[in-house]
C-alpha cells in the first residue's frame, strides 16, 4: 500500500521545545487523526510538512515525493485548510476561486461554485464578512476544487456549532469513499475522530506516543477500576495518569499489563480522549 504521506526522524527545536523523531505514515485512501494536546506539536510539525518551517532534521514524502525538493509537484496534490482563512479581508468569495486557478492545472472553477453552493457561502460576500466556520468551509471548498489527493486539516471544525461540525465531516468521509483522497486531521474534537478517522497519530511533548490504526490504539490499553485501597504498588507501577480519588481510582494501562491485577479491578477499552488525557497527565507528574 502506498503512502500519501510520509514523516521519518523529524526533529524540530525552539527554545523550551523540540520536535524529536517524529515519525508516521498515513496510507493512501484513508483519514489519520492527529492527535494531542495544546503545544505537544502538532501545528508545528504540519509547518513542517508544507514547509512554512525549516525543519531541523528528518525526511518528508508527500505521495512519493520529497516535500522539499519537490514541492511544486507537491502543492498541486496538496489542499490545506487551518481554522481561520488566510485570504484578504476584501476578496469576495467568488473572487478567491479566480486568484487561485492560475496557480493550479487541474483548477475546476464549476466544482468551486458546486462546493460554496452545497456549503452555503454566497458569492458575493466578503471574506471579512464571513463567520469562523463560513471561512473554514470556503478554505475546504478551495482545497477541494483543485482534486487535492492529500487535504491536510488544522482544526478545521473548532468553533463550529454541531450541524457544520456534521457536514464537514460528511463532507470528508464522502471524499474518503470515493477513492484517491488522503486526510490528515488535526483535532482537539477526538469524539470527530471517533467517528471517521482510520488512522491515529499522538503526539505528546514533542514525541509520536502512538501511530496506527484506530482499532489498535483501543487494543493497546485498558482504563482499569478500582476501590478504595485497590490502588496497590503493583497498580501504580503500571498505572499511567492515575487518578485516586476517597472512592476509588482509575487508570490506564498497557493491555499486555492488565494481567495479573489484584482482583476486583474492572477495565474496558478506553477511547480516544481516555488516552489522550491519562499519557498527557503521566508526563505531567515526571
Amino acid at each position: 500500500m502506498a503512502d500519501a504521506l510520509r514523516v521519518m526522524g523529524l526533529c524540530k527545536s525552539y527554545p523550551g521545545f523540540a520536535l524529536t523523531e517524529v515519525s508516521f505514515s498515513l496510507p493512501e485512501g484513508y483519514i489519520m487523526g492527529f492527535v494531542g494536546r495544546n503545544g505537544a506539536g502538532k501545528t508545528t510539525t504540519i509547518k513542517c510538512v508544507l514547509d512554512m518551517l525549516a525543519r531541523d532534521g528528518g525526511h518528508i514524502e508527500v505521495l512519493g515525493h520529497d516535500a522539499i525538493d519537490d514541492q511544486v509537484t507537491v502543492k498541486q496534490d496538496l489542499g490545506v485548510v487551518f481554522d481561520q482563512p488566510f485570504y484578504p479581508p476584501e476578496w469576495k468569495v467568488a473572487q478567491v476561486g479566480q486568484a487561485l486557478r492560475p496557480f493550479y492545472a487541474r483548477w475546476d472553477e464549476a466544482l468551486f461554485h458546486r462546493h460554496i453552493d452545497r456549503f452555503g457561502l454566497p458569492a458575493g460576500k466578503r471574506v471579512r464578512e464571513l463567520s469562523r466556520g463560513m471561512g473554514m468551509k470556503l478554505m475546504l471548498a478551495a482545497a477541494l476544487s483543485h482534486h487535492a489527493r492529500l487535504l491536510i486539516l488544522d482544526e478545521p471544525t473548532s468553533g463550529l456549532d454541531p450541524v457544520a461540525r456534521d457536514d464537514v465531516l460528511d463532507v470528508l468521509a464522502d471524499l474518503i469513499s470515493g477513492g484517491g483522497v488522503s486526510v490528515l486531521f488535526s483535532t482537539h474534537i477526538t469524539a470527530d475522530l471517533e467517528r471517521i478517522a482510520d488512522y491515529i497519530t499522538f503526539i505528546d511533548a514533542g514525541r509520536v506516543v502512538f501511530t496506527g490504526a484506530k482499532d489498535d490504539l483501543a487494543d493497546a490499553y485498558r482504563m482499569i477500576h478500582g476501590g478504595p485501597g485497590q490502588a496497590t504498588d503493583q497498580v501504580r507501577r503500571r498505572a499511567i495518569g492515575l487518578r485516586s480519588t476517597e472512592v476509588g481510582f482509575s487508570a490506564l494501562v498497557r493491555s499486555a499489563d492488565r494481567a495479573g491485577l489484584p482482583p476486583g479491578i474492572t477495565d474496558q477499552a478506553p477511547s480516544i480522549d481516555d488516552v489522550l488525557i491519562h499519557i498527557a497527565r503521566q508526563g505531567d507528574a515526571r
